[in-house]
């Protein structure tokens, strides 16, 4: 328990460090963000204009999904010609797709980590 109460301490001390830093520096990396990208920013920032981006975001989005459906098919329909010759696959591009394969599971474990709020049990200390 002595333990548990010095990571605990540690980790406190490691935090306020960071607000120090960010108190400390915050306001320059913004200037110097902001200074850095001004031509993404519309002039005069008003409410009314960032809800019409943010329409203008989520229909453009929209409108692309026509050519992201047709891209999938395009790959989904390479994945059954390569399994209907899976006879001439060669060993390295097996291996490159189980790995792409447990990849995917691996990030799948991870997102449900992180929706389970970083607990392994679900269940909440």
């Amino acid at each position: 328990m002595a333990a548990l109460g010095s990571k605990l301490a540690q980790l406190q001390s490691k935090a306020c460090e960071a607000t120090r830093l960010a108190a400390k520096h915050g306001c320059a990396y913004h200037k110097t963000l902001m200074e850095k990208n001004k031509h993404y920013v519309v002039d005069p920032p008003t409410i009314q204009k960032c809800q019409e981006l943010s329409k203008q975001l989520f229909y453009t989005r929209l409108a692309s999904l026509p050519g992201r459906y047709e891209s999938f098919w395009k790959e989904l329909d390479g994945a059954k010609l390569l399994w209907k010759n899976r006879s001439n696959l060669k060993v390295e591009n097996a291996g490159v797709a189980a790995l792409f394969g447990i990849e995917l599971y691996a990030w799948l474990c991870v997102g449900e980590v992180v929706g389970r709020g970083f607990t392994l049990t679900g269940y909440h200390v």
